[in-house]
């Protein structure tokens, strides 16, 4: 089974959350004959692209070239879509030659959420462990299946563990201090 996008590492600017560069989306192609962007959304960045003023397009996460651009519109579109207006982009043509791009946010942008829920790039980086202390890895990404979010945790030895973002497992999330706390459950964790 393929894996579907989720939100990955992004590139961090400076020590604050708040000077990442976070990939959101990612430019399928034009929609309409206007320069509108088909932009699928990763994670939760439906909810995120709408709030953002500025949007930078690259060939990958950590593209030094990556172009700014100013939001004009964003609107709902089809299925994990949405339509994207940006300044500076007013034909088809232009849209097109946009597909394929990564669709980066700088996390400053990103509205504040309340006590005990995260956006989904803050969990990146953080270290796993278990309940007893034991080390699981690192949060290297989130796959998104349809039912719940997958954190991508790496270990030591580059092996990769899917644990299943939902509150019964994760019993303490520490953005500030890069720590997440699971209850490894039999079954959860692959054996050695």
């Amino acid at each position: 089974m393929e894996r579907t996008a989720g939100w990955t590492s992004s590139t961090e600017t400076g020590d604050s959350g708040a000077s990442r560069r976070v990939v959101v989306g990612r430019v399928r192609g034009a929609h309409g004959l206007r320069g509108r962007l088909r932009v699928q959304c990763f994670g939760d960045s439906a909810e995120v692209l709408p709030g953002l003023a500025s949007v930078m397009l690259a060939r990958d996460g950590d593209d030094p070239d990556a172009k700014a651009y100013r939001v004009e519109d964003v609107a709902p579109g089809r299925g994990d879509e949405v339509r994207m207006s940006l300044a500076g982009v007013r034909h088809r043509e232009q849209a097109e030659d946009l597909r394929g791009r990564w669709v980066l946010g700088e996390a400053s942008g990103f509205e504040a959420l309340p006590a005990g829920e995260y956006w989904g790039f803050q969990l990146i980086g953080c270290r796993v462990e278990t309940r007893d202390g034991s080390a699981v890895g690192c949060v290297r990404g989130l796959w998104h299946t349809g039912a719940q979010p997958l954190l991508v945790v790496v270990d030591a030895s580059g092996r990769e563990q899917l644990i299943p973002a939902v509150r019964d497992l994760l019993c303490q999330v520490d953005v500030e201090g890069r720590r997440i706390v699971v209850d490894a459950i039999p079954g959860l964790l692959a054996e050695g």
